[in-house]
């Protein structure tokens, strides 16, 4: 372990800041970075990566918990699916060759991407919330009474759908770090009519729990391994984590003072951007290998 990268703790807070305001999963931020900023191996960012979110969303899930917002039951029966899938997108993960996980990644991030930028306006959101009611204030399957003594009714609706969506984003977490908030969001409001308040919190405590057992199995690999791949994951994670946890906190304030919709526009077109960048240095580094290979080819004959 060494202190060499000691100056990303300010950008750990910084990155964890926009992350927390503007919902996306922290290692969706952090994955490229390590690969592209740092010449960190593709396997150890996406753990490192994933490694990072588990504190910045131990923060925000407590806060959740606090307001009684998160529908248990339903946590577990995503939980049941997306565990064992992102435990095997972890084992996938250490055997996929580097560029193809980073075309995944990159696939991911497009994804995501396209979620931010067709995200529904708050006031579509407000017609959702308004609809589930009426739809279900008579014959609700669940009812859940918030900390602030709210009591929000609705049925859960497409739960097959919502196990393969789950389990789809439990593989990509599994493999590249991130996706499964996102199908979350999705599938949650949108596809199983729970109630915005009641999708967000739910989300977090499915990510955080799938995030915190993925990573332990990327922790074990890179135990298992040793080496230079473990120093870097200790070298990057002392200055990652406090700084997540930091972030997570001023995240919170900002994320009531900013417009919400210019916030997803900007990440939309940012991880687009990123997402690019990544498919160029794989382009770069296979293009320079075949030069070398013809090189090498040619100086033979």
């Amino acid at each position: 372990m060494s202190f060499e990268y000691w100056f990303m703790f300010p950008i750990s807070i910084a990155i964890a800041t926009i992350a927390l305001a503007s919902g996306v999963e922290g290692a969706t931020f952090f994955t490229p970075l390590f690969i592209i900023g740092l010449g960190v191996p593709t396997e150890v960012a996406i753990g490192t990566g994933l490694m990072t979110e588990v504190f910045g969303f131990t923060s925000g899930l407590y806060a959740y918990i606090r307001r009684g917002l998160i529908d248990y039951k339903l946590g577990r029966m995503l939980l049941i699916v997306s565990i064992p899938a992102a435990l095997l997108g972890t084992w996938l993960g250490g055997r996929i060759p580097p560029d193809v996980l980073k075309g995944i990644l990159c696939v991911g991030l497009f994804a995501i991407a396209s979620s931010f930028l067709r995200s529904p306006e708050s006031a579509t959101v407000k017609l959702l919330d308004q609809d589930i009611e009426a739809h279900h204030q008579k014959a609700a399957q669940t009812c859940i009474t918030t900390n602030a003594g709210e009591t929000i009714c609705y049925t859960i609706d497409n739960r097959t759908e919502g196990r393969l969506l789950i389990g789809i984003g439990g593989l990509f977490l599994g493999m590249v770090s991130t996706g499964l908030g996102e199908l979350n969001g999705y599938f949650l409001l949108q596809r199983c009519h729970v109630p915005s308040k009641i999708a967000v919190a739910t989300s977090v405590f499915i990510v955080a729990i799938t995030a915190l057992i993925a990573s332990i199995g990327h922790a074990i690999q890179f135990i298992q391994q040793g080496g230079d791949a473990l120093n870097t994951v200790l070298s990057l994670v002392i200055f990652t984590a406090p700084g997540v946890i930091i972030g997570a906190q001023i995240g919170s304030v900002v994320a009531s003072r900013m417009p919400q919709k210019l916030l997803e526009r900007g990440m939309g077109i940012l991880f687009i951007l990123v997402g690019i960048l990544v498919l160029a240095e794989v382009a770069i580094r296979n293009a320079e290998l075949a030069v070398s290979l013809l090189d090498v080819l040619f100086s033979s004959t």
